[in-house]
């Protein structure tokens, strides 16, 4: 049985995440309604999670030395990786160590590029994926991209949220995909995936949740399917429940076990995959809440920040209920600005069941999410135009 300290107190739980964005903010917000002591790290100062964290600190997480220092000085209960671009050999070393990395280092370090998470779900555990092929070289590249074929889809082996993604269509678009997926690597220029593309008729997060039952055995729950719709690669629009028949929804859960199953550990899992007709195809998973998942704040009783947290002290989740038609519309802004400011949130709460978030990132350097609207209505449709009119009502301003 866990004790839960005092924070700042000896005794207290202490949590520490590695990646303090709009979602790390979130799970803070979850693990402190709990009385867990929070530190959270990331790159650039004032990030979303520092602002409700206890502690914050700034390092480069691809420096394993600074990881390590953080550790030493921190002494922390739980790690948790909140994005893709950390040193994961030290979270190697961490583990070994006797620190308890969320879910497990090892999903860390296979989840971190697509090369090791598609080699396990497609040739260890023999799942259905799109044809695929990797190369660290404009030669390597354009063979790749001749074997598979075109159209087909271009990815940085480490990225997230579209950076550095090209549909190509055409051969003249070839040269040009390799340079976006250069500049576009989490870690810089390096290894890119060449996918085929998948024609498939709808697309969902399956949030995986492995979590320990009342007897204290791991098992796993799946949240209601969610819908959604990305724009280059970026995520736009969720909505909850995706309508799917039942057979389709359980091939779906046996894909997604299974690769969770794989990673081990605990806690919430985004696995996101195409659907086309019959056949569920695997195309990504993070350890981690996923930026779509943000319609769990509105959906279900308990968010999938709620569930990720619950998972990461070794709390038990009986029941995960969902309300019904609801969706989630990014407000995605563009610019160079500091310290942004906003103006329209009268407006855009206006209608009943809506809400929103504000992320508080301290600057717009080009194209950057800054918030979510949140509604839920009789039918999806009407939940999703509901959040595009709350979404619209927020203006930038400065």
């Amino acid at each position: 049985m866990t004790l839960f300290g005092t924070p700042l107190t000896v005794g207290a739980v202490r949590v520490l995440l590695l990646g303090s964005g709009e979602l790390g903010k979130e799970v803070v917000i979850e693990l402190q309604r709990l009385g867990v002591e929070t530190i959270a790290v990331d790159r650039y100062a004032d990030a979303p999670a520092m602002q409700v964290a206890h502690r914050h600190r700034v390092i480069d997480m691809l420096d394993g030395g600074a990881i390590r220092r953080v550790m030493e000085a921190e002494r922390p209960h739980y790690v948790v990786p909140e994005i893709e671009a950390i040193h994961t050999p030290t979270l190697l070393d961490l583990e070994r160590d006797g620190y308890t990395v969320i879910p497990t280092a090892r999903a860390a370090r296979l989840t971190m590029d697509r090369e090791g998470i598609r080699r396990l779900v497609a040739e260890e555990l023999g799942l259905p994926t799109s044809p695929y092929r990797f190369a660290a070289s404009p030669g390597e590249y354009r063979a790749a991209v001749a074997e598979i074929g075109l159209p087909c889809v271009v990815k940085p082996v480490m990225s997230s949220s579209g950076r550095g993604q090209s549909i190509v269509k055409a051969v003249a678009d070839v040269d040009e995909a390799w340079r976006r997926a250069q500049r576009g690597g989490r870690a810089g220029a390096g290894k890119v995936i060449v996918e085929g593309f998948v024609a498939f008729d709808y697309e969902i997060t399956l949030l995986t949740l492995r979590h320990l039952d009342a007897e204290g055995a791991v098992t796993t729950s799946f949240c209601a399917p969610v819908g959604h719709l990305q724009v280059d690669g970026d995520y736009r629009e969720s909505w909850q429940p995706q309508p799917m028949p039942a057979a389709v929804l359980e091939s779906a859960q046996r894909i997604a076990g299974a690769i969770t199953a794989s990673l081990g550990g605990r806690g919430i899992f985004g696995v996101e995959l195409f659907v086309r007709g019959d056949t569920v195809i695997f195309s990504e998973v993070s350890p981690r809440p996923h930026d779509t998942g943000l319609v769990t704040l509105v959906s279900q009783d308990l968010s999938e920040f709620t569930l990720h947290a619950r998972a990461i002290l070794g709390l038990p989740v009986p029941v995960i209920r969902q309300f019904g038609p609801s969706a989630s519309c990014a407000m995605v802004f563009d610019g160079n600005v500091r310290a942004p400011a906003f103006t329209g949130i009268e407006a855009a709460l206006a209608e009943p069941d809506t809400t929103l978030r504000l992320f508080g990132k301290p600057e717009i350097a080009g194209h950057r999410r800054m918030g979510v609207a949140l509604a839920r209505a009789g039918t999806i449709d009407a939940a999703r135009a509901k959040a595009r009119r709350v979404a619209a009502a927020v203006r930038l301003t400065g």
